[in-house]
C-alpha cells in the first residue's frame, strides 16, 4: 500500500494510551469487555495531538457506555502497519485497528464486514467512493476513516509575473509551464514519478487522460489506450520539453517535490491539502484548481483514504460496533479533520466543513471528493502492482522510454498478481 496520503513520516516513538484498566472479557452483554485500538499518528511535528484525540472521544464513550472500556495505543505511520501485522501473525489480534490497508486481512477471514459492525444510519453516511473502495468482492470490510483528494497547485506569484492563468487543459498546462520556463522558474511543473509515491502521481495523470488502473468490470486496465495516449503526451510535451525540472521525473519524489514548491522553485504540482500548511510557513502564495484534462476537467480527481476495522479474534462484535458507531459521529469526524486539514469520510460531516466558513481552502477538495476515485485498494494483488509501478514507471517518460512497453509490462505484473488471488 502507498504512504498515507498525508506522506507522514513522523519521527516519534511508539505512544502507549491506557484509556481504561478493566481486563479483557468475555463477549456478550455481561461484565466489562476490554477493547484494544491501535491507531496511527497523524501529528507530523511528533507531538501528542493524536493520542489526545482518542482520548478525549473514548473518555466520553466510556461515559455512556460503562461496561466497555477501551485502550489505545498510537503508533507512527512508519511502523503501525507492520505492527499491527506482526500482532495478527501472533495470534494477538487488535478489536480495531486504523491503519493504512485492510485487503489482506478481509482475505484471510479476519475482520468482520462493515454490515455487522455498524448501525445503517452510520453505514449510510459514508461518501459512495470511499465505502465502495472498501469492499472486497462486493462485501464492505474496510471503513474509511478519513480521506483526501488532490488538486492542481500554482504558485501565484510566479504566475503574476508570467502573465499567465492556471490551466483547466493539458494545451494550457503546457503553455503555462513554457511561460514560467522563459521566466526562470527552475521546475515549471513538477513530475514526481520516483519510488516514493509514483503510483499515485500515475493514477491521477490516468484519470485526467480518461483511463485509470481499473476499468468498468473492476479488472486491471494499465495498458489501456487512454494510459498510453496520457504517458505519451507526458514525455513529449513536459519532459523532453525541459519543463519538468533538472531532476528525472523517476528520480523526484513526492516530498523533495512539496519541499521546492515551498521555497518557491516549482509553478505546478499535483498536491494534496497538507501541502497548504507547508506552502503558508514558507510564505508562499499559491492556488488551487482541478486537475486539468486532456480536453478540459478531468474526468474525477484521485481520492485516498486511510481505514479503520474491526477484528473477529476476540469475539467483541457488538462492543466494537459500539465503538465506532460513536466514533463516527459528526462531532468526533470533524474534529479529527480540523485537526489535520483532512476531509471527513462522511456526508454529513463533509456537508458541515462545506457550509461552515471555517474551511475555505478546503472547498475545492471537499467538491472533488464525493466524485473522486480511489486505488483498487480492495485487490490484495494492489500492493504488489503498487510496488511495480513505483519501480517501473519513471522510465516510461526518459530519454528512451517507451510509454507502450512499460504500461505493458506493469500489466503483466497486475494480471499476473490478480490471477494468483
Amino acid at each position: 500500500m502507498q504512504r498515507r496520503f498525508i506522506g507522514l513520516t513522523a519521527a516519534v516513538v511508539a505512544l502507549g494510551m491506557a484509556a481504561g484498566l478493566s481486563g479483557c472479557g468475555s463477549d456478550g452483554g455481561s461484565g466489562s469487555v476490554t477493547l484494544k485500538l491501535v491507531a496511527a499518528d497523524y501529528d507530523i511535528a511528533g507531538g501528542s495531538s493524536t493520542k489526545a484525540y482518542w482520548h478525549d472521544v473514548v473518555g466520553d464513550f466510556e461515559k455512556k457506555n460503562p461496561g466497555i472500556k477501551v485502550e489505545v495505543t498510537v503508533l507512527s505511520w512508519d511502523v503501525v502497519d507492520a505492527k499491527v501485522a506482526e500482532m495478527v501473525k501472533a495470534g494477538k489480534a487488535p478489536d480495531i485497528a486504523q491503519i493504512g490497508a485492510y485487503s489482506d486481512y478481509a482475505a484471510d477471514g479476519k475482520l468482520y464486514s462493515v454490515d455487522q459492525l455498524l448501525s445503517i444510519p452510520v453505514q449510510a453516511n459514508f461518501l459512495a467512493p470511499l465505502a465502495d473502495a472498501g469492499e472486497m468482492k462486493r462485501v464492505q470490510y474496510g471503513i474509511p476513516f478519513v480521506a483526501s483528494t488532490r488538486l492542481l497547485f500554482y504558485n501565484q506569484t510566479l504566475f503574476d509575473k508570467a502573465h499567465i492563468k492556471p490551466p483547466q487543459t493539458w494545451a494550457q498546462l503546457a503553455a503555462d509551464a513554457k511561460a514560467l520556463k522563459a521566466k526562470g522558474v527552475k521546475t515549471p511543473f513538477a513530475l514526481p514519478l520516483g519510488s516514493e509515491e509514483a503510483q499515485a502521481e500515475t493514477m491521477m495523470w490516468m484519470l485526467s487522460g480518461g483511463g485509470g488502473y481499473v476499468n468498468q468490470i473492476s479488472g486491471y486496465d494499465i495498458d489501456s489506450p487512454e494510459n498510453v495516449k496520457t504517458f505519451n503526451w507526458l514525455k513529449k510535451n513536459l519532459v523532453e520539453e525541459g519543463l519538468t525540472g533538472p531532476v528525472a521525473p523517476a528520480k523526484l519524489n513526492r516530498q523533495t517535490a512539496f519541499d521546492a514548491f515551498a521555497k518557491g522553485e516549482v509553478g505546478m504540482l499535483n498536491g494534496h491539502p497538507s501541502l497548504m500548511e507547508q506552502a503558508r510557513k514558507k510564505g508562499v502564495k499559491y492556488g488551487m484548481v482541478p486537475l486539468p484534462g486532456a480536453e478540459g476537467k478531468a474526468k474525477s480527481s484521485m481520492g485516498v483514504a486511510d481505514w479503520i476495522m474491526g477484528f473477529k479474534q476476540n469475539g467483541h462484535r457488538e462492543q466494537i460496533g459500539k465503538f465506532l458507531d460513536f466514533a463516527f459521529n459528526d462531532e468526533n469526524v470533524l474534529a479529527f479533520a480540523d485537526k489535520y486539514d483532512l476531509l471527513p469520510a462522511t456526508r454529513t460531516a463533509s456537508q458541515t466543513m462545506q457550509n461552515d466558513g471555517k474551511h475555505p481552502e478546503l472547498k475545492e477538495f471537499l467538491a472533488a471528493l464525493p466524485t473522486s476515485e480511489l486505488p483498487p485498494v480492495g485487490k490484495t494483488s494492489w500492493p504488489k502492482v503498487s510496488e511495480t509501478v513505483k519501480k517501473r514507471i519513471g522510465a516510461a517518460v526518459g530519454v528512451d522510454g517507451d510509454p507502450r512497453s512499460v504500461l505493458e509490462g506493469i500489466a503483466k505484473v497486475a494480471t499476473e498478481a490478480e490471477n494468483a488471488e
